[in-house]
C-alpha cells in the first residue's frame, strides 16, 4: 500500500483508526491484528482476527519505525496489533524535556 501523511487507516477485525504522519518512499503493507489495514472511508464490517496479534493499540499514542520512515498516529483504540511487513511497530518514545534550572 502507497501510503501519504494525512492518509486515514482503518482496521478490519476490530476500531483501531490510524492517521499517517510520516509515510515511507516505499510500498508497505500495514496490517492491524493480521489483516491489512484499509482507507477509513470504506471500513469493512470487522472480521475474525489471528489472536496471536492481540496486543491492542493505545489512543494518541504513535506508533514509529525510524529505519522505514513511517509514523501513525493511533485515533481510535483497539485490540489488534499495528504491525507493517510483518513486524509489529513500537509504541514511539517521547523525546525527553531540556532540565529546566
Amino acid at each position: 500500500m502507497k501510503l501519504r501523511p494525512g492518509r486515514q487507516l482503518a482496521s478490519a477485525v476490530d476500531g483501531t483508526r490510524m492517521v499517517v504522519v510520516r509515510a515511507p518512499a516505499e510500498e508497505v503493507e500495514v496490517t492491524c491484528g493480521g489483516r491489512p489495514m484499509v482507507d477509513a472511508a470504506e471500513a469493512p464490517a470487522p472480521t475474525a482476527a489471528d489472536p496471536a496479534r492481540q496486543d491492542g493499540t493505545l489512543l494518541g499514542k504513535r506508533y514509529a519505525d525510524e529505519a522505514l520512515g513511517i509514523e501513525l498516529l493511533c485515533t481510535k483504540a483497539g485490540q489488534g496489533t499495528v504491525e507493517v511487513n510483518g513486524a509489529a511497530l513500537p509504541v514511539k518514545e517521547a523525546k525527553p524535556l531540556p532540565a529546566s534550572d
